[in-house]
């Protein structure tokens, strides 16, 4: 369906087509026709399908029908988002689509200095692009008012909703006009049941639209399936990226002390690489992701942070390091490839112990993803006979990859040193050793030889202490 079907203004028409558009997504040719209606909206469709322009475009429309005066800090449309990088990309969206219009907007994020952001604030805002925890920084100090928003747009809602941001919106939602006050638009790849329940109680009377394929990866990107074992992914990785050739390549890993460590061990191997997740600060995550889009970086690896939003032109190569926990999370990685009608390819290296993880995924996707074997990479019999036993006792194994906790820590400390305790202190010729229950030395003494005192040294003579008389 063309854009000009759909009841946009001229202004908006010319920049879609300054973008190379003309011709709308299924998700954008439902949408965008209810959110000019004033529709409350919840709308799901697979990433790379143009969600954002499905909420930017009317949003712009409709702010620019009614100008009232700007007010001190007071923002018109709140965008919230989860991360930095999804924040960056959609005020970005909000400035190409508006450049034909006398609209103010900004976008405000953590990790980077917040008096700039204050001043950007302080003269009111028609769009305001944000992530809650800097939102509610902000808020706090009374530094933006969002008693007057008219719209709402919470984009990737899935995950704003999930149990990690869920207490971060609430404060945001009472900070608003009441819902029916207000226009509320859910826009996600991705809708569980229960995040359709809990976000039931945000919206007025909501129009669903899901574009077909939601919960399910595009056709245009090829998936592939390699079973090896855990401690040759490392090794096959650099294998592939140089025997192929890849130039380009996104790789996830499922913590960020996995992330920086697999990082290192490519950049040893030959191969220029960063890593990008949320203990990196911002100036280092743009530096990363700047590199990576330049061809300076040659692997971007990633945790999840990365997953949402984030829309590199042509990525022709995503890799699955390890599974992600949560299968939806499958769809919202890979989906950083085969973007706008191009073709690319998501790898994923499966381990013995990620089979349970791969079945879910299968089950979401609705695709039977059977792991190939390279020569070379065989898996391990060992391995697989373990996974098995796990299977067959209903044991759930969970991936390794992540740092140990504390008492996981000092019990391996513990195995390694010999089977000390916490309270133990190390062994140093036998004259050492663990302190009793009550924080006193138990070592061992030697005896004492006869004109000796207390640690061996000679006995003082004379009437002081306790010395012969």
């Amino acid at each position: 369906m063309s854009f000009d079907s759909l009841g946009l203004e001229t202004d908006l028409l010319r920049a879609v087509h300054d973008q190379g558009y003309s011709t709308a997504t299924p998700i954008q040719a439902q949408a965008i026709p209810l959110v000019l209606a004033g529709r409350d909206l919840m709308a799901g469709a697979q990433t790379g399908t143009g969600k954002t322009a499905g909420f930017t475009l009317p949003m712009l429309q409709r702010l620019a029908a009614e100008r009232p005066p700007r007010r001190e800090r007071q923002v018109r449309a709140l965008v919230l988002t989860p991360t930095r990088e999804l924040a960056a990309q959609v005020h970005d969206s909000v400035v190409a689509y508006g450049k034909h219009l006398e609209l103010r907007s900004t976008v405000i994020f953590g990790g980077v200095n917040i008096r700039p952001q204050m001043k950007r604030l302080r003269g009111g805002l028609d769009i305001l692009v944000a992530t809650p925890g800097r939102l509610l920084d902000h808020a706090s100090q009374g530094t933006v008012d969002l008693s007057a928003v008219e719209m709402l747009v919470l984009d990737e809602a899935d995950r704003m909703l999930d149990m990690g941001f869920i207490h971060d919106i609430r404060r945001v939602i009472s900070l608003l006009p009441k819902k029916t006050e207000r226009q509320t638009l859910l826009f996600s790849a991705t809708f569980s049941k229960e995040i359709r329940a809990l976000a039931a109680g945000l919206l007025v009377d909501p129009a669903h639209v899901e574009a077909p394929g939601t919960n399910r990866t595009a056709d245009r990107i090829k998936q592939r399936i390699i079973a090896v074992d855990k401690g040759r992914k490392r090794e096959l990785l650099a294998h592939m990226i140089g025997a192929e050739r890849w130039e380009q390549v996104l790789v996830f890993c499922r913590t960020k002390h996995g992330a920086n460590r697999l990082a290192k061990q490519l950049e040893a191997a030959g191969l220029t690489a960063a890593a990008i997740h949320g203990n990196k600060s911002q100036g280092a995550r743009t530096k990363a992701l700047k590199g990576f889009k330049s061809g300076a970086v040659r692997v971007l690896v990633a945790t999840d942070i990365a997953a949402r939003g984030l829309d590199i032109d042509q990525l022709p190569h995503v890799v699955n390091f390890d599974l992600p926990n949560v299968a939806e999370d499958y769809v919202h990685r890979i989906g950083r490839t085969g973007r706008a009608g191009r073709e690319g390819e998501a790898l994923s290296l499966v381990a013995a112990d990620e089979r349970g993880l791969l079945k879910a995924i299968e089950k979401l996707v609705q695709l039977d993803l059977t792991p190939e074997v390279l020569a070379g990479y065989e898996p391990s019999q060992a391995a697989q006979r373990e996974a098995e036993r796990n299977e067959r006792d209903g044991q759930k194994p969970k991936p390794r990859g992540g740092r140990p906790g504390r008492h996981a820590r000092r019990k391996r400390r513990a195995d390694r040193e010999g089977g000390r305790s916490k309270n133990e202190r190390p062994d140093s010729g036998g004259s050492t050793g663990p302190a009793n229950r009550n924080g006193a030395s138990t070592r061992r003494r030697r005896p004492r030889r006869a004109g000796q005192g207390q640690g061996g040294r000679p006995q003082r003579s004379g009437n002081s202490g306790c010395g012969n008389r």
